[in-house]
């Protein structure tokens, strides 16, 4: 395995705002801002993407800057999420909500899926209108040739996923026979706001988020719903999904239809039985056990380009992976290609 294809399930662009204006329509077409306010709202208040003292660290992308990375990573592709738009489920007004998300999956179809077919992005959705996310979602795949869509795990809004107000978004999805990522960045209002070090915050913003979605995802029977469904769930490793297999199985042997009216059986079998998909990382610990748990077909590797780190601890990512004693060829290539590959319909 010196030379193993790899598909990257979860790189990233730093988005350009004033070029993502020129794709206003409707009522903001031709509208400009004050440069002092950003399309998206703030992921926190944490100074995020400073890159002080890190000369090497990536400070904004374009088209050309993401195709080098590719070939210095040996990508035969990336998936390509966003990283201000992340945000996208803090925004209040649905109305805007739906304008943005127009405007950035048009934008970064013009400025970087017609640079590069290696190039592959994910629809950012207003989940604030489900309705509208499912116009936007069809407009992504149809029209703009998107692998999938991603939907923020922090909202502003009272409920998780498995609320019955998002089954239009998950059956869209289900018919067009596009997946679903679930993604984090924002942490405000998890219970992590007294922390004093942005190094906490970090290391919790990504899985807690996600757990909550899972569960509510999970139990509230939305696999049971739309059994043919593919869901990723992404940037926070993948040693928390067994623990919450077992945590929502006890439950359910506990609890059974009293809590649980939604489903028909543990929900362990539902991640085993439908097409849930995690990231991991290369250091993980427990990636060779995640895999025996929940099958190693279901694991994708992810680069997170050009978040936290400098460009050179980005190349190491594979060849560490590739060195894991523990883990076989067959489930190395697994991970760095064939699944991502599978979930995505490259």
């Amino acid at each position: 395995m010196a030379h193993p294809k790899v598909i990257d399930a979860d790189g990233h662009i730093y988005e350009n705002h004033e070029e993502i204006e020129e794709y206003f329509e409707g009522k903001y077409r031709g509208t400009r801002r004050a440069r002092a306010y950003s399309l998206f709202p703030s992921l926190d208040g944490w100074p995020r993407g400073l890159g002080a003292g890190r000369p090497d660290k990536v400070i904004e992308t374009r088209p050309q800057d993401v195709v080098g990375f590719v070939e210095n990573m040996g990508l035969e592709s990336t998936v390509l999420y966003p990283t201000a738009a992340l945000a996208i489920g803090l925004v209040q007004d649905p109305n805007w909500a739906c304008s943005i998300s127009r405007a950035y999956n048009n934008w970064f179809h013009a400025r970087y899926s017609k640079a590069d077919s290696r190039l592959k992005g994910v629809a950012v959705l207003p989940v604030q209108n489900p309705q509208g996310a499912v116009q936007e979602l069809r407009h992504a795949v149809e029209k703009l040739d998107m692998v999938g869509a991603f939907l923020p795990s922090a909202t502003v809004m009272s409920k998780a996923f498995g609320h019955p107000d998002f089954n239009p978004i998950f059956r869209a999805a289900e018919e067009l026979g596009v997946p679903l990522g679930i993604h984090g960045a924002p942490s405000r209002g998890y219970g992590f706001d007294y922390f004093e070090d942005q190094g906490q915050v970090h290391a919790l913003e990504h899985p807690f988020p996600l757990m909550i979605q899972f569960t509510s995802i999970i139990c509230d029977g939305v696999l049971e719903k739309f059994p043919r469904l593919k869901l990723a769930f992404l940037e926070a490793g993948c040693g928390w999904l067994p623990y919450m297999m077992d945590r929502l199985d006890y439950e359910y042997e506990t609890r059974g239809g009293r809590s649980f009216p939604n489903i028909k059986k543990r929900p362990s079998e539902y991640v085993k039985d439908c097409a849930v998909y995690v990231t991991c990382e290369p250091e993980e610990t427990s990636l060779a056990y995640v895999a025996q748990v929940i099958g190693d077909a279901r694991l994708m590797f992810p680069s997170d380009y050009p978040h936290e780190r400098v460009y050179g601890e980005f190349l190491k990512d594979i060849p560490e992976l590739l060195a894991r004693p523990e883990l076989s060829d067959s489930t190395k290539q697994k991970i760095l290609y064939d699944n991502a590959k599978e979930f995505y319909r490259i």
